[in-house]
């Protein structure tokens, strides 16, 4: 068998189930006696340990296998769960996570994992022939158990009465059997070329997640005899026994007669999912029962295909935009009216799009638990992290860039933030330190904040520190503010740290943080009370792909402006404009700010130097304001966001490009260039 073709797949559900062991060994941290943890995590290991043996991977395969060993003995409450026995589990699950890393980059996946097995095996190996973990489905296996409702009952009739035939099979499979999912699914991918497979017994997610030991039954519609649908199964490696009978008179059938004498007892149902469609027309049971018969309603779908047909959707946003231009010069009524209906259809598909390439924010957030377990032992400090609102969704592109600065973010709480347990107690704080992630949507705008329960920013320390450096002058340190102190953190190359320290900034400071979130069009901001804790709130877009802007004249020139940038579009006299250290002003609703004409900035010649009236665009980052001039404005527009290459990577306060309806190149503005 050419395993290659499995691959992605393999890393795909690998990754999920050394996830999954991580954050139910954390919960185990937590409660050592809770066997259902423990059950979790033997299945788990146990569905690594056949699928890693199935694709060749033996060092995977034999550390599995000694980690499946180890929470054997615990579930058999042979051994107890300790620190050190949970170090020792850590340990293999980093080894895990260092093979499937390198199966990805192209390695084979192999590594010395002799120390680590011994390590397991002295509490462990004396497990070798404990049981298989039980469930509450586990002694659902004949096929007298499948059950029908009064409406699964009334669909296998109409099948019966179109000439379909139904079957109930109790399906065995060897107990050598590694990967019991596959062969299910192999199973029910032969038997729905020739029929339909109504319900089975246990459900479809127990049976994908091999949560039964040798037995499942099935109901089966089809034409074909009894003979032949037994033979499709028994083809099939590694199915031990197949029993089959023809359901008749179905009203009359001792299952129905055992429903009705017991109708308390309910077995969980449901679909199995089909590997193709049906060959035939045999009918559906798609009531709200759960007995339908139509597959799982998700499917992976590799990514680069959520990225061809995002830039082809992209594309037809342009053509889009042509077409609404068009319609707007020739003025018929008729091409007006599909114009418009073409863009509220193409606006649904957009949202369908977009929602297609959300991704939780619990993908990054689940990294963390483990990584705070790690460093609070490393700093002799006891911390305590909280999630919230990890299903809140962001683009996958997004998603992909946030990993690195939330976990400097998190580092800096941990080392800089929560004080010692003793320091703690000294200023009348529970021992235990708190570091809250949450993550919310707001508008157009996840916010995603990191909040410590510390010491807060020493701002007399940031004051020294960033006037030694140079950060600011005398001058200005005499009149700053206090947020403006803690915004001084995020300056480049700061740190208040006396020593280089490996868990939080390295040397290295917020900088890094705050120049990844802006380039991705977010912001980072501070609130700090000094003893009390600070709080950190990243401002991120939805998507970072499509997005709305002003159209602003410059000349001849079209720019665009990012609608998420904008507070206020104005139009002010010449005379409104003030001087004051030898810059211009403009007074806003009480604010000082300072404005910025963007003819200047990209060198647009000034043919029009004597208008009495200026077109004032004022943008924000963060507490600071800007005023744009432009020579007029266009309207808002949505737009296709297109990096400009490689060509031009590093052009001052441009962002990117997009192409307008009529054909035209319109620059994207970062404001946030032109504000710092």
């Amino acid at each position: 068998m050419d395993v290659n073709q499995y691959l992605d797949i393999f890393l795909d559900e690998s990754r999920e189930h050394l996830q999954s062991c991580n954050e139910k060994l954390l919960e185990l941290e937590k409660n050592p006696t809770d066997l259902q943890l423990v059950n979790d995590i033997f299945r788990a290991a146990h569905t690594l340990k056949g699928m890693s043996a199935t694709m060749g991977y033996d060092d995977m395969a034999q550390l599995t296998h000694h980690l499946e060993n180890m929470f054997d003995a615990i579930r058999n409450e042979q051994m107890i769960v300790t620190p050190e026995s949970m170090d020792i589990m850590f340990e293999a699950l980093d080894h895990l996570e260092a093979m499937v890393q390198s199966i990805a980059e192209g390695g084979d996946g192999k590594r010395d994992v002799t120390e680590i097995s011994k390590k397991l095996d002295v509490t462990g190996s004396h497990a070798e022939a404990a049981p298989a973990v039980e469930t509450a489905d586990a002694s659902v296996n004949a096929a007298n158990d499948l059950d029908y409702n009064e409406f699964e009952r009334t669909v296998l009739d109409e099948a019966r009465e179109q000439g379909f035939k139904c079957y109930e099979l109790t399906v065995t499979l060897s107990d050598a059997c590694l990967l019991k999912a596959v062969r299910v699914y192999m199973i029910f991918e032969r038997l729905n070329e020739a029929g339909e497979v109504v319900k089975t017994v246990p459900n479809a997610e127990l049976l994908e997640s091999e949560d039964f030991e040798s037995e499942f039954s099935i109901s089966y519609l089809s034409k074909q005899p009894m003979d032949e649908v037994k033979k499709i199964v028994t083809a099939i490696s590694e199915v031990e026994n197949v029993e089959i009978s023809e359901v008749s008179a179905f009203e009359e059938t001792a299952a129905a007669e055992k429903q009705k004498a017991k109708p308390e007892q309910k077995k969980e149902e449901a679909s199995v999912p089909a590997a193709k469609a049906p060959a035939n027309d045999a009918p559906k049971a798609n009531g709200n029962n759960g007995a339908a018969a139509g597959g799982t309603k998700t499917i992976r779908v590799n990514i680069d295909r959520l990225d061809s047909l995002m830039n082809l959707f992209e594309e037809l946003v342009i053509d889009r935009g042509r077409l609404e231009q068009i319609a707007k010069e020739l003025e018929n009524n008729e091409l007006t009216d599909t114009v418009e209906r073409m863009t509220r259809i193409s606006g649904d598909l957009q949202s369908i799009i977009l929602n297609m390439r959300m991704v939780p924010v619990e993908t990054v957030f689940n990294r963390f638990p483990r990584m705070i377990r790690q460093l609070t032992k490393e700093l002799n400090k006891k911390i305590e992290l909280i999630i919230e609102g990890a299903e809140t969704e962001l683009d996958r592109t997004v998603i992909d860039e946030i990993g690195d600065p939330l976990l400097h973010l998190l580092r800096n709480s941990l080392d800089h933030g929560i004080e010692s347990p003793e320091d703690r107690v000294k200023k009348g704080k529970p021992e235990k330190g708190t570091v809250l992630l949450k993550a919310y949507h707001s508008g157009n705008h996840v916010f995603i904040e990191v909040e410590d329960d510390g010491g807060g920013i020493n701002r007399k320390k940031v004051l020294e520190k960033a006037l030694e450096r140079g950060v600011i002058t005398e001058r200005e340190a005499e009149t700053i503010e206090d947020h403006q102190i803690d915004s001084l953190i995020f300056a480049a190359g700061f740190s208040t740290a006396d020593t280089i320290s490996d868990i939080s900034g390295r040397g290295v400071g917020l900088d890094v943080v705050k120049n990844k979130l802006e380039s991705l069009g977010g912001s980072v901001s501070i609130n700090s009370t000094e003893g009390q804790g600070s709080l950190f709130s990243i401002q991120l877009p939805l998507t970072l792909s499509i997005i709305s802007v002003l159209l602003v004249k410059l000349e001849e020139e079209t720019f665009a402006i990012p609608i998420s940038s904008i507070i206020e579009t104005a139009v002010i006299k010449k005379s409104d404009i003030l001087q004051t250290h030898d810059r211009e002003v403009i007074d806003f609703r009480g604010f000082i700010v300072p404005v910025v004409y963007l003819k200047k900035q990209f060198h647009v010649p000034n043919a029009n130097e004597l208008e009495e009236e200026l077109h004032i665009i004022v943008v924000r980052k963060g507490d600071k304001l800007t005023a744009f001039v432009v020579d007029s404005f266009i309207g808002q527009q949505e737009v296709v966001l297109k990096s400009l290459g490689d060509y031009l990577p590093n052009v001052f306060a441009i962002s990117g490009a997009t192409i307008l309806g009529d054909g035209q190149v319109a620059l994207i503005v970062d404001c946030n260039a032109l504000i710092k």
